[in-house]
């Protein structure tokens, strides 16, 4: 599996190459930055139904959409749009956890067992074997959940989608799901990307703290640096305004029709990817993060430690945290993130001091990559 496709997120969405799309609306936005701006056209003229990005740097911010956010009305994308983020959520559980380790309360070395005995049991999974850090750089070999046939079947195809598109999933659900099968490594061993990982993730925050992951983010990140587009809706299946629609082809590749998939119950992403966000609050978050504002030099350093990632040269995979060697050989740090309907990135550079975040109403198509090129290499 692709390393772009197995971060966006909820892995089952089956990104690939897009169909023909609709014709590009004139793109907004408030000037420079021609390149990135090119690019997002690009990926409108390519299939994409709309995008929008913003870039956060030393000279200000710059903002610029294309396409539309609704197919139906004709309505553009907004720069201030909300969106399904996805597995972008990691990176906020990771930075919590992380503090945790700061104040004491836990170590990266814990195992899952310590915290949550019996959870992670079946088929050969064993979380007395498994450290919190394994959880957070994918090398538990912990089965992902989204893999499961029915799981997929139920909640990423037509049929089950237009079905369970409101159903509501405990994490304890999702983890029962991938104890179905057997692990994909022996703990330490490997690497392979999991939401099963921050599930779990997300349930050691609780046990620890005594409050939902949400309520943690919520207190330890979100309010501080005042993130007033960001959410972690739970159960909630509608995402709050300004926001577009979001669609998908609800299929394994991109031919056919799309449909209107912006109601859903993000239950089924739970700590791997429910969160709700905008560009300008992902450039905040990520530039805070690496600027050294969320964690002291320490944790930062953990999470910037990264592991190789096979078949993926230019990308490494750290705490949460992605570093990817760009084709100018700029590096900039940052996670993808993909869920029904949307397919979103966040980078920044090592200093934090050069951000973007973007987003495509449409997840057949993927390749938020070619934006970043053009951002950080021009071209």
């Amino acid at each position: 599996m692709a390393v772009r496709t197995a971060l966006a997120g909820i892995t089952a969405l089956l990104l690939s190459a897009a169909p023909a799309g609709p014709a590009v609306a004139a793109g907004r936005d408030t000037g420079g930055h021609p390149a990135t701006r090119r690019a997002i056209e690009a990926a409108v003229a390519a299939g994409v139904p709309g995008a929008t990005v913003t870039v956060r740097d030393t000279r200000g911010t710059w903002s610029a959409t294309a396409g539309v956010g609704d197919v139906v009305t004709g309505a553009p994308r907004s720069a201030a749009d909300r969106y399904r983020v996805g597995s972008i959520t990691k990176t906020f559980v990771a930075t919590v956890l992380l503090q945790l380790e700061a104040e004491g309360r836990l170590t990266l070395d814990d195992t899952v067992d310590t915290w949550l005995p019996g959870l992670l049991r079946g088929h050969g999974h064993d979380g007395r074997g498994i450290t919190v850090r394994q959880l957070l750089n994918h090398t538990s070999g912990v089965h992902d959940y989204t893999s499961d046939a029915d799981f997929v079947r139920t909640h990423f195809l037509r049929d089950g989608f237009f079905r369970h598109r409101h159903d509501t999933l405990s994490p304890r659900d999702l983890v029962e799901t991938a104890m179905r099968h057997e692990p994909y490594f022996a703990p330490g061993t490997s690497w392979r990307y999991s939401n099963t990982n921050y599930v779990v993730a997300g349930m050691v925050i609780g046990k620890v703290t005594g409050h939902a992951y949400a309520t943690e983010i919520e207190r330890r990140v979100i309010r501080p640096l005042r993130l007033t587009a960001t959410s972690l809706p739970g159960t909630r299946v509608t995402v709050p305004r300004p926001s577009g629609r979001a669609y998908s082809t609800l299929a394994p590749s991109a031919a056919g029709p799309t449909y209107d998939v912006t109601e859903l119950n993000p239950s089924i992403a739970s700590a791997a990817g429910e969160m709700i966000s905008d560009s300008a609050d992902l450039d905040r978050f990520f530039s805070a993060l690496l600027g050294g504002k969320l964690l002291p030099p320490r944790q930062l350093a953990e999470m910037r430690t990264t592991v190789r990632i096979d078949g993926s040269p230019g990308a490494r995979y750290g705490l949460g945290l992605m570093d990817t060697r760009l084709s100018c050989g700029v590096h900039v740090w940052g996670h993808d993130g993909g869920i029904h309907g949307s397919a979103s990135s966040a980078v920044t550079t090592a200093d934090g001091r050069h951000s973007l975040a973007l987003n495509f109403n449409g997840d057949w198509v993927g390749g938020t990559g070619a934006v970043t090129e053009r951002e950080f290499c021009g071209g």
